[in-house]
């Protein structure tokens, strides 16, 4: 098997199982449920990765390395509509690539409050770190801004997923990002 292939296969796997952490959560997410999303045996996905917490810390891994990607590419914009439809399009993008790593990564802002075990800070909480690219601190942000932000990022992350199913990424690109940035007001901090 070449590396790239392997690592199209890891990838894979890892995007399944953030899918079902995101939705049913580490604990309740068995080795046999991320084979089965996978179509692998699980002693085939065994072979990918030997132990549950291993395929955990790659997804996690995966995730800070592309939210650390995101928040590269917006830090440097000032707060406003440009930033807003810039950082809607490196989400959207990331989103197109690995829609069970966005779930994963935007889950703690559609389920506000603490996860046990989760990293705390925004250098160590994509999630947190996609937040704040949007200017949103759950601590001072006021409540308009923080439901616009939080319903931009869901519809973004459902209609990807939804492109994706209809093969429809690209085409539905353009709307989707415009249905996002109009979720965020045009952008307006409100």
């Amino acid at each position: 098997m070449t590396r790239a292939f392997r690592q199209q296969i890891d990838d894979g796997i890892l995007d399944e199982a953030a899918a079902l952490f995101a939705r049913q959560g580490f604990a309740k997410t068995s080795v046999q449920d991320i084979a089965n999303a996978v179509g692998l045996s699980k002693a085939g996905l065994l072979h990918h990765f030997p132990t549950k917490d291993a395929i955990h810390d790659a997804v996690l891994a995966l995730v800070g390395t592309l939210g650390g990607r995101l928040v590269d590419q917006i830090s440097e914009l000032p707060a406003g509509p440009a930033r807003d439809r810039r950082a809607l399009e490196a989400v959207l993008d990331i989103a197109a690539g690995h829609p069970g790593l966005v779930s994963l990564m935007l889950s703690p802002a559609m389920n506000p409050g603490p996860v046990p075990g989760a990293p705390r800070s925004p250098a160590e909480d994509p999630a947190a770190a996609v937040l704040a690219i949007f200017g949103v601190d759950p601590d001072t942000t006021g409540d308009e801004r923080q439901v616009r932000v939080i319903g931009a990022l869901s519809a973004l992350a459902v209609l990807t997923i939804a492109a994706g199913q209809h093969d429809k990424s690209s085409a539905w690109r353009p709307y989707i990002l415009q249905t996002c940035f109009d979720a965020l007001g045009g952008g307006a901090d409100s």
